[in-house]
């Protein structure tokens, strides 16, 4: 479907694995309404299509999901000039904590990984879903530490990233992020999770 009625811009594959798997995960009950997840390649193509996407001929709902990264004001005023653009009548205002819902048609919903509030992206979100007491996640984060600066081949804002793979490493049928939720060895229960799937929930309504 070219212009899908309800969809949801995310930067890349992991971002929609992570949801398809929460969303599988949650269908039913209070489920999360259905929805179309568009990936884009990253935070300057998200952001070129913006305008585009809300005017789409039949759109209903639109949601944006980029990483904060290091500013995660920064990154709300880059999507919020792009919205405002196609809707004058937007206030800029600043990131609801629990996932910003703007009214209208279409409905407009923006959440910033991981939190809205701080820095960071959705590996940080991740690991707000590993079990307190996993035995492996703490080997992990110690493994990634303990590489010597020179040796290190990511950026030091991706070491998040790097945990996150190293313990991936050690699952049953070690996979891509977002893989293990369908297999049992995250927990969806925790806070920021069930804040995040309430926004899904409420913007797809």
């Amino acid at each position: 479907m070219d212009n899908p009625p309800r969809l949801l811009l995310v930067e890349g594959s992991s971002d929609e694995r992570v949801i398809r798997n929460l969303h599988k995960r949650f269908h039913g009950g209070q489920s999360i309404p259905e929805f179309q997840i568009k990936v884009t390649g990253g935070i300057d193509k998200l952001l070129s299509i913006i305008e585009t996407e809300i005017d789409a001929s039949g759109r209903e709902v639109l949601g944006i999901l980029p990483d904060a990264n290091g500013t995660p004001e920064h990154r709300w005023n880059e999507v919020a000039e792009r919205v405002r653009r196609a809707r004058p009548d937007v206030e800029a205002g600043s990131p609801a904590r629990e996932g910003t819902i703007i009214a209208g048609r279409p409905r407009i919903g923006v959440w910033l990984w991981p939190d809205n509030q701080t820095p960071g992206e959705l590996e940080d979100f991740v690991a707000e879903m590993i079990p307190g007491d996993d035995p492996i996640w703490p080997s992990a984060q110690r493994y990634i530490d303990g590489i010597p600066e020179q040796d290190r081949k990511f950026a030091e804002n991706k070491t998040m990233r790097a945990k996150i793979h190293a313990w991936l490493a050690t699952r049953k049928t070690p996979g891509f992020i977002g893989s293990e939720i369908g297999q049992g060895d995250m927990r969806t229960d925790g806070p920021l999770v069930v804040q995040f799937t309430d926004w899904l929930r409420k913007l797809f309504a």
